[in-house]
């Protein structure tokens, strides 16, 4: 449940609310906007029944959640959340494209790759070290090689890096080299790595899960926050479907329902959503009309050699004029691209 204070409630009722919570063995979010301050409790609410917070002087009223998910819940946090990452965010005014190889495959390409997509607008590198790839036999990821030249490609960038994580070992690498860790799809319902990324001081990156309802992906940002991690980035990838012209079906409905039940940004990534590169400009239109907070979109400098998902990867100049084709629509949502 929230208790909602009043308008002109004084610093010592609100912290008597929480004070009197907290006496009762329960957590509290404190969300202070401009208008309205919000106490989120955490726990069982039962503990409650004898501590008459509606008593308290500047109590307004005291809602009921019923949603399984607190922490990301816009009940607690009715102001949409700005996460810092290196020298950029995600959320507010900025639309964020993060954009790079889906594979690290060498220092020569990623380097390539990062000043490319700098120049055309990019604010951050994306990259994979680790690959989880439905094929055993498939590219797996040159690992601590790969983000060591994530480090080397910030270096002469200044542009933040990302990279998914795949385990426990890789979380405990990834953090030395990046700005952001990445949650993939095959394992949004990891809860031990949902946890082992929680308990980092990254934001972390959350990608939907193929077959995720929209209330599961937001229960798993649950289990990253509840270890103590506000910093949760949503990402919109695809689900799986019956369709097949596409590599998924992107579910661009996500963008508004997110925005009405959570306060977490949220971006779209419309190269793994569609697997086809002529499909990102269009998608990627739409998701900025329907208020995307950002845009994953991967570039590679030879997509016929990548190594993996080449079909859906742009070339540095497609990639380049994707980035100045936004820029109009981006305006017009009230949002602004750096290219």
């Amino acid at each position: 449940m929230i208790i909602v204070m009043e308008p002109k409630a004084k610093d010592e009722s609100i912290k008597q609310v929480i004070n009197t919570i907290e006496q009762f063995g329960l957590q509290t979010n404190l969300s202070k906007g401009d208008q309205t301050t919000i106490i989120g409790v955490i726990g069982d609410k039962t503990k409650l029944s004898d501590a008459n917070l509606e008593l308290i002087d500047g109590v307004e009223k005291i809602v009921p959640i019923t949603e399984s998910y607190k922490l990301s819940n816009k009940k607690f946090h009715p102001e949409p959340s700005v996460i810092q990452v290196g020298n950029t965010t995600i959320g507010g005014t900025d639309l964020s494209i993060m954009s790079g190889p889906c594979a690290i495959e060498s220092e020569e390409q990623l380097l390539a790759t990062a000043h490319a997509i700098k120049k055309a607008g990019a604010t951050i590198l994306r990259g994979g070290a680790y690959k989880p790839r439905t094929s055993p036999y498939s590219f797996q990821g040159l690992e601590v090689e790969g983000l060591q030249f994530m480090a080397k490609a910030r270096e002469e960038t200044g542009l933040p890096v990302v990279c998914e994580v795949t385990s426990l070992a890789a979380v405990e690498t990834a953090v030395k080299y990046v700005d952001m860790l990445q949650i993939g799809a095959r394992n949004m319902q990891n809860f031990y790595l949902l946890k082992e990324a929680g308990k980092t001081n990254l934001p972390v990156l959350l990608k939907r899960g193929l077959s995720a309802t929209i209330d599961e992906w937001l229960n798993a940002a649950e289990y990253i926050m509840s270890e103590g991690n506000p910093n949760v980035i949503l990402c919109e990838r695809g689900i799986r479907t019956f369709e097949t012209a596409t590599r998924n079906t992107l579910d661009l409905s996500a963008i508004p329902v997110i925005k009405e039940k959570s306060h977490l940004p949220i971006i779209i990534d419309p190269s793994h959503a569609t697997g086809v590169r002529d499909y990102v400009l269009p998608l990627s239109k739409a998701a900025i009309a329907a208020g995307a907070d950002g845009l994953m979109i991967e570039v590679h400098p030879n997509p016929a050699k990548a190594l993996s998902d080449g079909p859906q990867s742009l070339t540095f100049e497609t990639f380049e004029s994707v980035c100045q084709e936004l820029k109009p629509y981006a305006e017009l949502s009230g949002k602004k691209i750096n290219a």
